[in-house]
């Protein structure tokens, strides 16, 4: 849906297949593993660090296992230094495509993003290429259980909100950028946030109508999604075109 991560939309799936788990388990370890080196292993110290433990609870991801991770990078067992790398491209029919990645081998994830671009009908740009088409935003996402939307839109009136967005499961408040912290400290007074964190909206979308080339769209984020380095996916396709 435009605006909104691909990666975002599957993690929320209520049914997961294993190689889903997986997935989820190594994209989350590894912006655990970033934020613990960044700002330490003591949630208590390191809000970020917090949050994530957070979201990759609300993901089913063990206890044990998050605790052995944070246990090893913190005690330095842990050698891979990923960095955190923003690409940007253009997918099938000009649809705009921004990719975060958090990698230890940038050469070979840049490779990889050129050839899923390239063989679905896109091309991977330079920075700054579509990066004008988004803005930067807070991403507040709000567990939807017993949730009364009603009630949720007069508490979040005096947020200085963006937008937002009711799905089958949760709610999802944009916010600006600067003002993530402290929205996302407001909304944890009354309900459970599942995940606080930046997102690339789309200023403009295009709409594509072509089968062919929504097809290959389509193809495009699930070898995005499958790469281990990819976190997030945005993409300025119209949602009623991509939810076709």
């Amino acid at each position: 849906m435009s605006g909104h991560s691909k990666w975002s939309t599957i993690k929320r799936k209520k049914e997961k297949t294993d190689a889903q788990r997986a997935k989820i388990f190594t994209k989350i370890s590894r912006e655990i593993a970033v934020c613990v080196r960044e700002h330490g292993g003591d949630p208590n110290t390191n809000s970020k660090l917090k949050d994530l433990i957070q979201k990759a609870r609300a993901n089913n991801i063990p206890a044990d296992n998050i605790e052995r991770l944070i246990s090893k990078v913190s005690g330095g067992q842990d050698k891979n230094n990923y960095e955190e790398m923003l690409y940007e491209g253009y997918g099938p029919s000009g649809i705009a495509v921004m990719v975060s990645a958090l990698t230890s081998n940038r050469n070979r994830t840049a490779g990889d993003l050129r050839h899923y671009f390239d063989k679905f009908g896109g091309n991977l740009g330079q920075t700054g290429s579509v990066g004008f088409m988004f803005k930067k935003v807070g991403a507040i996402t709000v567990e939807q259980k017993g949730l009364n939307e009603e009630q949720l839109l007069l508490d979040i009136l005096d947020l200085d909100v963006d937008d937002w967005q009711i799905e089958e499961d949760m709610a999802i408040i944009f916010v600006a950028e600067n003002k993530l912290a402290q929205a996302k400290a407001e909304i944890s007074k009354k309900y459970n946030v599942v995940d606080a964190d930046f997102e690339y909206k789309p200023t403009t979308v295009v709409n594509v109508t072509d089968e062919e080339s929504l097809i290959k769209m389509e193809k495009l984020l699930d070898a995005l999604e499958n790469n281990d380095d990819v976190q997030k996916v945005w993409y300025n396709l119209a949602e009623d075109e991509k939810d076709e």
